[in-house]
């Protein structure tokens, strides 16, 4: 079943991830006219986010940008921000002792990151949130995607996931002055 959402109307400016209790990973993303469906990180919510915990960080988080894959999309999804083509060599450096951890980065690289180009179809669409990016802290957490809901249900890393048809739905009326609240 999918949530409710008006399928045009006004920018918005503020969506809540709302969830039972601070270890569900299962909630709604609400706001504006919207209620959908929404997974988030394995071990619920955190306020004390750490590299590699699982945890979807409790706060509020403005949308900084977006990827699309060219290859799974006729043309680029409607959306009220831009999005960049991904391409194959695409990854996010994890990292926290490099230089450019929680940076976008080319593949191969020589540190642990995260490849951007998937087969599991989570980063067809993902959107950057601005978690641990100015001032990054090592360890700390790195990037907090808003993706592509797995088919199976499963929960994320520590990032937020909609199913595709709500996601190509919510795009157009996202922004960067869009700021989503976990918790």
């Amino acid at each position: 079943m999918h949530g409710k959402l008006k399928p045009k109307g006004p920018a918005l400016t503020r969506l809540h991830v709302r969830v039972k209790s601070p270890h569900s990973t299962r909630g709604r993303l609400v706001g504006g006219g919207v209620d959908l469906a929404a997974t988030i990180g394995r071990s619920g919510l955190s306020v004390l986010k750490r590299e590699g915990d699982g945890a979807s960080p409790r706060g509020g988080f403005r949308i900084v940008g977006g990827f699309y894959r060219p290859d799974r999309f006729g043309s680029r999804p409607r959306a009220g921000i831009l999005l960049v083509p991904l391409r194959p060599d695409d990854g996010w450096c994890d990292d926290p002792s490099d230089g450019n951890y929680n940076r976008p980065v080319r593949c191969p690289y020589p540190r642990s990151h995260e490849a951007m180009w998937r087969d599991d179809h989570a980063y067809d669409v993902v959107l950057v949130l601005d978690f641990n990016l100015r001032p990054r802290i090592r360890g700390g957490g790195s990037a907090i995607f808003f993706h592509l809901a797995h088919a199976d249900g499963r929960p994320t890393a520590g990032c937020m996931a909609l199913k595709r048809a709500d996601m190509l739905k919510l795009l157009p009326r996202l922004s960067a002055r869009t700021t989503i609240f976990f918790g």
